[in-house]
């Protein structure tokens, strides 16, 4: 009896500490917009992934032609930040892709372990489309007590804030006729 108490005992008092030691979780963000466009005439400008020329945030874009899964493309941002961004999944006929950022400067972005969903989707029975980003990573610093740039809050302020002038420039892209 003496000893099974003494189990319940350390088990109780472990136990809560087990729970706070295991270090960051998995966020994501998905950012949606509608647009005026057939999902098919979208997917003629956003289904390249050697082509970012509706992103707002980019200056230029290194990579080789195609949709090759396991293409890399080099990002130059216009703030001159870059990103290594590599194709992960595509899909043509679902018309979306994945690419996957496994090494990112935290001072441009507070991630890590970034992946990112683009698709386009039929609205209004296929009169319209909607454009969705969905992103899925963890916090620029791995460990217990993060610094204040480097959370969850901050990592999560971080994509939203990009993905919202991402979204924002496409429709403009878009209704412009580029």
């Amino acid at each position: 009896m003496t000893r099974r108490l003494t189990i319940i005992l350390l088990a109780l008092f472990l136990l809560p500490g087990v729970a706070l030691a295991h270090g960051p979780s998995r966020q994501k963000h998905a950012t949606k917009i509608a647009v005026d466009m057939t999902p098919e005439a979208v997917w003629q400008k956003v289904g390249n992934f050697d082509d970012l020329s509706w992103n707002p945030l980019v200056a230029k874009v290194e990579a080789q032609p195609g949709n090759a899964v396991g293409t890399v493309r080099t990002v130059t941002l216009k703030d001159g930040g870059t990103l290594v961004q590599e194709l992960y999944k595509y899909d043509a006929a679902k018309m979306s892709y994945q690419l996957q950022m496994p090494q990112i400067d935290v001072k441009l972005l507070p991630v890590t372990n970034y992946s990112e969903f683009l698709t386009v989707k039929p609205l209004d029975g296929g009169k319209r489309a909607e454009i969705e980003i969905r992103s899925a990573y963890y916090r620029a610093y791995p460990n217990n007590d993060p610094p204040a740039d480097q959370n969850d809050a901050a990592a999560n302020a971080a994509v939203a804030a990009m993905q919202e002038k991402v979204v924002e420039g496409l429709a403009a892209h878009l209704a412009s006729g580029s």
